[in-house]
């Protein structure tokens, strides 16, 4: 069996909608490209699920702030098909920009917007980041129809955005949020990593060690919030040259902070690591 590669939502919906025809099952895993471990489990994880596997690579214009450099996004089609195909996936959805945004990715009339989980965290920094990514899921989902769609949970705000938004437009979609691969010095995997020097990826690994430090505070008992961050920004801070936007510890499903600690918890970070924006997470479980 070959990867069918598709380049037009009217060519993806027949071919979807003809295998659901005879009883065949969906997965989605939707990606800007420049595939990596990560994506490939993904894609190993929607393959064990279903019969038919979808791989999309579209580099979403809207979810690029106009300081991002969304020229010098990494871009390797042939690569990505390659991994999609090893991993399991039958299709690979790769339009154009045109195919998707018929007027201009600049003249996008209609977006969707999920409300108070996107104005904490990355919302704060990357302003309209993720109305973006909730237009272009919105669309895809909408292409797909009826199947599991499959998310890193190294994007943990993103995965709690397509969440809220899948169920408050009733998609007849799943979402699945699948664990975080990393690196063997425990930097989670990311197409951005692809900007980090050998050096740059030693220190990156203090975001990693900055969770770890949280989640043993809060092992030892530890229920303040600030005593948790405190302990994560001390680690941080072994790292001059790594400049934070946030380290915190909210609610695992509203991310909102809490007084005291209790329940599921998720320790994020956020930091600039030479020329990459980094992201990582780390969920846990406080008893009482």
């Amino acid at each position: 069996m070959s990867l069918r590669r598709v380049g037009t939502i009217a060519e993806m919906r027949l071919a979807l909608d003809s295998a659901r025809a005879i009883g065949a099952s969906v997965g989605l895993v939707p990606t800007m490209g420049a595939l990596h471990e990560g994506h490939a489990s993904l894609i190993r994880a929607a393959a064990a699920d279903n019969d038919v596997v979808v791989t999309t690579v579209f580099v979403n214009p809207l979810q690029f702030a106009p300081t991002d450099d969304l020229a010098a996004y990494p871009r390797d089609l042939e690569r990505d098909a390659d991994i999609a195909f090893a991993a399991g996936a039958t299709h690979l959805f790769a339009p154009l920009v045109p195919e998707m945004y018929p007027f201009g990715a600049d003249h996008v009339l209609s977006n969707v917007s999920v409300r108070e989980i996107t104005g904490v965290l990355d919302g704060l920094h990357r302003p309209g980041h993720f109305d973006g990514v909730a237009t272009v899921v919105a669309k895809l989902f909408a292409i797909a129809g009826t199947c599991r769609a499959y998310f890193g949970e190294k994007d943990f705000q993103q995965l709690a955005v397509v969440r809220r938004m899948a169920a408050d437009l009733s998609f007849p979609v799943e979402v699945i949020g699948c664990p975080i691969v990393r690196e063997p010095h425990g930097l989670a995997m990311s197409s951005r990593n692809a900007y980090l020097s050998g050096e740059l990826r030693e220190r990156a690994g203090v975001l990693y060690r900055s969770l770890l430090a949280g989640r043993a505070v809060l092992l030892s008992g530890a229920r303040n919030p600030r005593v948790v961050c405190a302990q994560m920004d001390a680690v941080l801070a072994t790292e001059p040259s790594v400049i934070v936007d946030y380290a915190t510890v909210v609610d695992s499903t509203t991310l909102r902070d809490l007084d005291v600690l209790v329940g599921e918890v998720r320790l994020l970070v956020a930091a600039r690591v030479g020329p990459a924006r980094l992201i990582d997470n780390l969920g846990v479980l406080v008893g009482i």
